[in-house]
């Protein structure tokens, strides 16, 4: 009986599992004043969204008791215009930090923002395929990961089960096993995570395992790969070719956890609205006009894996689908197997989906995951209404 009661009380307050009903607590990401990071400035060649707005009582609901709810932001864009656009965003939030310039935390989504920046890393021919193995990268030597696949990582089939990630650590992608909760995988950077807990590991049966370790490590080899053109690439990705409007950027781990000057990636990024929609456009357009980054997409897509994540609950898309592939979320419950939409997905109710089919996005941006995700996003993606 004490063991039933067990697994009941981890399945109710896991993280990953249901919607954080406590409004008080910190749900903001690392804040920008404590952590620094790559910045990107906007393009004064940005696109310019049109607009031909439209009430929806679902939607102005869950903001008129966004209190409870959450939500902070909700843009809906189809027909190349933007139809759905409300916003409340506060000036501070309930962990005490401030909102700078607009800029709104990716969480999660910034997994999948580290996918199409590998993308355009293998198309600029830093990287040569989704298929290298990155043992030619010193700092992972003597390590779990030293003989890894990229693809593989893309999928979160890093074999690192017993280390990380949410199967090992229940409600936690970026714990590590036996180091406490602070000392996570986000904090203290890539080098100390495998020169002190993870050297002399070996690799177990490759499976699906959600990890927030698996993409720094992704991050972090193309920072490698980039080399002194790191900076570059991300400007080549947000400015040139999204062309955001405004600034963007990457975090860096925690500078005082660091050993030497190495400086370490990490998947957290930052952006205002309208930026994430501007990705979230360029990313569609990629698709449908088989750039490089598009024939990217579609090779991620067409080696997507069945994930064991998912609890058939309609809260989040991270949750309700069946498949993943390169850091993104595909095939949604309930939504015939031949519709393509990407899932992004962040803690506290962060979403992006793109309905590539009907050429719609939806980009929600929330303090905390209580909004009813079914009425205002799923319904309208699998309705297309």
């Amino acid at each position: 009986m004490k063991n039933i009661l067990t697994v009941i009380f981890i399945l109710i307050f896991s993280t990953s599992a249901y919607a954080n009903k406590n409004k008080n607590k910190n749900t903001w990401d690392y804040p920008l004043t404590v952590y620094e990071g790559w910045v990107v400035k906007g393009s004064a060649d940005h696109y310019k969204f049109k607009s031909d707005l439209r009430e929806d009582k679902n939607v102005l609901k869950e903001f008129k008791k966004n209190k409870d709810t959450g939500i902070i932001s909700y843009l809906l864009f189809e027909n190349d215009k933007i139809v759905i656009d409300v916003a409340d965003i506060p000036k501070k939030v309930s962990s005490g930090e401030y909102i700078i310039d607009g800029l709104l935390p990716s969480h999660s989504m910034g997994k999948s923002l580290v996918s199409y920046v590998t993308g355009h890393a293998i198309c600029e021919g830093y990287i040569d395929s989704i298929n290298v193995k990155l043992n030619d990268w010193p700092l992972i030597k003597n390590t779990l990961y030293q003989d890894a696949v990229l693809l593989d990582l893309l999928n979160m089939k890093g074999g690192d089960q017993k280390w990380v990630g949410e199967r090992r650590n229940v409600g936690s992608d970026n714990r590590i096993k036996g180091v406490k909760p602070e000392e996570n995988v986000n904090v203290i950077g890539l080098e100390k995570v495998m020169n002190r807990y993870l050297k002399g590991t070996e690799k177990s049966k490759l499976i699906y395992n959600y990890s927030a370790l698996t993409t720094n490590v992704i991050m972090n080899y193309v920072k490698f790969k980039a080399g002194d053109d790191w900076d570059k690439l991300l400007h080549k990705v947000f400015n040139e070719h999204v062309k955001v409007k405004n600034s963007v950027q990457f975090q860096k781990s925690n500078r005082k956890y660091a050993i030497t000057k190495f400086n370490s990636a990490r998947y957290s990024f930052y952006a205002n609205r309208y930026d994430y929609l501007r990705i979230a456009k360029t990313m569609m357009e990629d698709w449908h006009n088989d750039t490089c980054a598009g024939k990217y997409l579609k090779t991620i897509y067409e080696n997507r894996i069945k994930k064991k994540d998912n609890v058939k609950d309609s809260i989040d898309v991270g949750l309700y689908t069946k498949s993943y592939g390169g850091q993104i979320h595909f095939d949604l419950f309930g939504i015939k197997k031949e519709r393509k939409i990407l899932g992004l997905s962040g803690f506290a109710g962060q979403n992006i989906l793109i309905d590539l089919d009907n050429k719609r996005i939806i980009v929600i941006s929330s303090l905390y995951r209580n909004y009813n995700w079914k009425k205002i996003v799923y319904k309208k993606i699998k309705n297309n209404s």
